[in-house]
């Protein structure tokens, strides 16, 4: 035994100085994220499975708009903070996917559906600047995010967004401070819809269990902040950006309905949930 640890030791000895030689060759590349993957510069395209997540990094919206009425002073700084949350509840599932899915799992089921939801919540930024003044046009190339890897931009914040943002105000119901979670709760819009022809039925189907994610993240989100926040916590951190949410998939779904029949009308008095203990 006292003769195998100087062997031992030498095959260490010789190894560490063999890795010491080839990082002094720069065969070793500090920085790849992908064991056995070859550097790419596709940028988000391809995000693949990541050892290590990163950040995602979004084109800051609020320094690219124009002066902004009073009228609608309100309702573009709740979707510029509901912006805010939608990137901090991204880069929360990023951190949470590690190891998960294929080549294309981060820009399929994180980055795209980002995509999608920043476009719906600029759209209701410009259309609330344009019902006093002219709309501003262009805002949808700021919707796609990127994933960074190489640090910067801290996580879930918009490059050059004003802290503070996320503050807001609601008025709809007062939960107040969560000191208990119990459940949230939403009106169903599958029993509500008319007929849905073949042609929109793939995109309907798809909206409709996106609307159930939504309640299931919601749900999470209650469970996880028990006894945090202020007297209105629940209203503007849960439920205000859950109602938002539904709001533009509830567009989507009468929006693929009216494409082909009459679109059915109403269906956003079924956006907001309550919370039941």
């Amino acid at each position: 035994m006292s003769r195998a640890l100087p062997k031992y030791d030498k095959r260490r000895v010789a190894v560490i100085g063999g890795a010491a030689a080839v990082l002094l060759s720069g065969a070793v590349i500090a920085g790849t994220a992908l064991a056995g993957t070859p550097g790419q510069s596709g940028g988000a395209v391809n995000a693949r499975t990541l050892a290590s997540p990163g950040t995602i990094s979004c084109p800051d919206v609020a320094s690219r708009l124009p002066a902004i009425p009073a009228s609608a002073k309100a309702e573009v700084d709740r979707n510029l903070a509901l912006l805010q949350t939608q990137i901090q509840e991204a880069d929360k599932r990023l951190q949470n996917t590690v190891g998960q899915g294929g080549p294309h799992f981060v820009d399929n089921a994180i980055l795209g559906p980002l995509k999608d939801k920043r476009n719906s919540t600029i759209d209701r930024i410009a259309l609330a600047i344009g019902r006093t003044t002219t709309k501003p046009t262009g805002l949808n190339t700021l919707a796609a995010c990127t994933l960074n890897t190489g640090g910067g931009t801290a996580p879930g914040t918009d490059a050059g967004t004003a802290p503070g943002r996320q503050s807001g105000s609601n008025a709809g119901t007062t939960a107040g401070r969560n000191t208990g979670a119990g459940t949230i709760s939403c009106p169903d819009v599958a029993s509500r819809l008319p007929a849905i022809p073949a042609s929109a039925k793939a995109e309907v189907d798809r909206n409709l269990a996106l609307l159930q994610t939504q309640i299931q993240e919601a749900d999470k989100r209650l469970q996880n902040t028990v006894g945090q926040g202020g007297p209105h916590f629940v209203d503007n951190a849960i439920l205000g950006p859950l109602k938002d949410k539904r709001n533009s998939t509830i567009d989507r779904i009468a929006l693929a309905i009216g494409r082909t029949t009459t679109k059915p009308t109403g269906l956003n008095t079924l956006a907001a949930c309550t919370l039941t203990k």
